[in-house]
């Protein structure tokens, strides 16, 4: 090439890069830019105003958040010529400006104080925001706002609680302070309400716990105590609830209420904590949807290649990971976290590459050298554990590996108690895991039985024998020391009907010594007879007479019997317990001889008790209380009392777990007909016999758990 060809080229390059430069001055000039943002308030509403150099053509897309209150609105195409990035207008509910320019967009962030919602129009050039009035919002849920200093050092008692229902099933507390300067510190704990009365102090008459479910509030309680140099109350409401507190003077009044459902919000699903968000999009793409959530967030997005589409969506005050788990639902994409970086692709890519990581990782392991370690246990058995590992003690084949990979294997050495593991160094840090929740002392359970059993008796017995004699003369002389009546009458006394008639004489050989025509004595009661008395009264002669004996027994007995069986064992371990005596009876054998066997008459406890999580124990029963019975032919009878039953008792409750109770009553009477159904005359021709007798068994379980040794003792 010649050097005028050389030169014209040169010429055309310096021509062209001019062209260019003075296109790019033209793009710039022609692009519309931001020249000025003002807040005003107009006719009771407060108006943003973003004054821009041309007009356009739809509304920018924005996102309002919950916490921290804020509005941004995206320009794309649109530069910035504000000269500055915050503005600062702290008039109203709008505390300042932000207008930042990124790349060939900027976004205005309207920084407020209390989250609204808003409304945008085009009006030329400009774009109206006009945002939404709000009220005076109550202390946050959870929020410790305090009414007061307690500027004074002297502590101020309380005058006053008391409960009464508002509007709407409002519950409202209201408590009479001394003054205006107590400090009040009101929180949301758990799912109660608790207020703290600073440097104040409770009187006696106040210390109570109010139950105010009656008043149809969602307030079910009110416990106020005394807590160091602080009045505590706490307040426990039900169901879904909302707050509000205000003090006025020297009274301070919460207000707890039912909280509304809003059926244009969405509820927020469980597992979602991210900060509350509102998005409103027509058409926008999905890529820069998720780059308007990275930039409200502390993650950062990274988004495959492959994800593509629009999206159409409107949420209102939904946690962002819960926003952007529907988005995700809505194009089939997935994500995988790592730090604080989220990988959005389509879920089959990210399935594919989670499948040639693991394949990566398994390869990997094939090929890791392996290493050995031995573990020292020093409450299981190693045997018990290689087996949970999936090894095999020594002598014994491999049960299949579980916990171990699959070139891992793992010994059992039982009389050091150690076992031997040969596996990948990432499995063996695993079984160092799991030998460490496993390897621990089991706890011990204390278990007392107390089996009551009480006894009543009473027996009652009346009777009486009766009998005539008409006797011969040739007795006439024998009853000397007969005392006289009147007239030839006379009597003697004595102990029975038979010493009587041989006492009067009546029991010669020409007297029948048994001619009573009454025989109905009173029954023995006890195992003794009944205490008798008789009289005797006959002619001076000796030739007729008249016996009578009188026969009667009462007997009242109370009896008690305790046996405590006591047993300790461990966690889910079935332990018994027994004492008893053995009963030899006769049976017989095949061959048709007998042999003597032996039948059990036992105290037995037998227990399996399961420690809860909460501290409470679970305890299976068995328990039998047998006694020895009446002999009969057969043998030795038994007298049984079993239970077997499942309970939760806290630990070191007693629990009464059975109870079997018996009543017997017995009235009898045995009378000579009709002359027994004399009035008062008739009792000479009856027998009257009562008996009573109550039983009751009790069955106290008293389980605890033992802490220290000396517990056990």
């Amino acid at each position: 090439m010649n050097k005028q060809n050389q030169m014209g080229w040169h010429m055309l390059d310096r021509l062209a890069g001019a062209l260019v430069l003075v296109l790019a001055s033209v793009a710039a000039q022609a692009q519309t830019a931001i020249e000025s943002v003002t807040g005003s308030i107009q006719s009771g509403s407060e108006v943003i105003r973003i004054d821009l150099s041309d007009a356009l053509t739809a509304l920018p897309s924005g996102v309002s958040i919950q916490s921290p209150a804020r509005i941004a609105l995206d320009f794309p195409g649109v530069s910035s010529n504000v000269g500055r990035s915050a503005i600062e207008v702290n008039q109203g509910n709008l505390r300042s400006v932000n207008v930042v320019q990124v790349g060939d967009r900027s976004r205005v962030v309207l920084n407020l104080k209390q989250a609204t919602s808003y409304k945008a129009e085009l009006k030329g050039k400009s774009i109206l925001v006009v945002l939404d009035a709000v009220a005076v919002a109550a202390p946050a849920v959870g929020a410790a706002p305090t009414f007061a200093d307690a500027g004074s050092r002297d502590k101020a008692p309380l005058k006053d609680i008391d409960f009464r229902r508002g509007d709407d099933n409002v519950g409202r507390i209201i408590v009479s302070l001394k003054n205006s300067q107590v400090g009040v510190d009101v929180r949301q704990q758990g799912q109660n309400l608790v207020v703290e009365f600073l440097n104040s102090t409770l009187p006696e008459g106040l210390r109570r716990r109010l139950d105010v479910a009656d008043f149809g509030t969602p307030v079910q309680t009110v416990t106020t105590t005394q807590l160091g140099d602080r009045v505590r109350m706490v307040v426990e409401p039900k169901g879904a609830w909302d707050h509000s507190a205000y003090q006025s003077d020297g009274q301070f009044v919460v207000e707890v209420r039912q909280q509304k459902v809003d059926a244009t919000k969405l509820v927020q699903g469980p597992g979602y904590s991210g900060e509350k968000l509102s998005l409103n999009f027509q058409n926008i793409e999905v890529r820069a949807l998720l780059q308007v959530i990275a930039d409200f967030t502390n993650f950062n997005v990274v988004t495959s290649d492959s994800v593509t589409g629009s999206v159409t969506l409107r949420l209102k005050d939904v946690p962002w990971d819960q926003a952007l788990q529907i988005i995700m639902d809505a194009k089939g994409l997935g994500m995988r976290k790592s730090g604080s970086v989220l990988w959005i692709a389509p879920k089959d890519e990210i399935d594919a590459r989670t499948r040639k990581d693991l394949e990566s990782a398994a390869s990997m392991q094939a090929l890791e050298p392996l290493q050995t370690q031995s573990f020292q246990l020093n409450y299981a058995k190693a045997s018990d554990i290689v087996t949970q590992l999936g090894g095999s003690a020594i002598g014994t084949p491999n049960s299949g590996p579980r916990f171990l990979s699959s070139r891992g294997t793992a010994i059992s050495e039982p009389r050091t108690n150690q076992i031997f593991v040969n596996d990948i160094p990432s499995r063996l840090a695993a079984v160092q895991d799991l030998i460490k929740k496993l390897d621990i002392a089991v706890r011990q359970v204390l278990i007392e039985a107390r089996i009551v059993e009480a006894s009543d008796t009473f027996g009652k017995s009346l009777g009486v024998k009766l009998g005539s004699t008409a006797g011969s003369s040739t007795t006439a002389g024998v009853a000397a020391g007969s005392v006289g009546l009147t007239g030839n009458t006379r009597f003697t006394v004595g102990t029975s009907y038979s010493n009587v008639t041989a006492s009067n004489g009546s029991s010669g050989s020409a007297v029948d010594t048994s001619s009573n025509f009454v025989n109905l004595p009173a029954v023995g009661q006890g195992g003794y007879d009944a205490a008798s008395f008789a009289l005797s009264i006959f002619s001076s002669a000796a030739n007729r007479f008249l016996n009578l004996e009188i026969s009667a027994l009462e007997n009242d007995g109370k009896g008690k019997l305790v046996s405590s069986p006591r047993i300790v064992t461990a966690d889910q371990t079935k332990a018994l317990i027994e004492q008893g005596t053995e009963f030899p009876y006769q049976q017989a054998t095949s061959s048709g001889a007998t042999s003597v066997a032996f039948r059990k008459a036992n105290l037995k406890l037998e227990v399996t008790p399961q420690i809860t999580p909460e501290g409470n124990i679970i305890l299976d029963l068995d328990i039998n209380k047998d006694s020895r019975g009446e002999t009969t032919s057969a043998g030795i009878a038994i007298d049984t009392k079993h239970i077997k039953t499942q309970v939760l008792v806290e630990n070191g409750g007693t629990v009464v777990i059975g109870g079997i109770f018996t009543l017997d009553e017995t009235d009898s009477i045995t009378k000579v007909p009709v002359l027994g159904d004399i009035p008062y005359l008739g009792n000479l021709f009856k027998s009257k016999s009562q008996a009573s007798t109550k039983k009751e068994m009790l069955v106290f379980i008293t389980p605890k758990m033992i802490v220290e040794r000396s517990a056990a003792r």
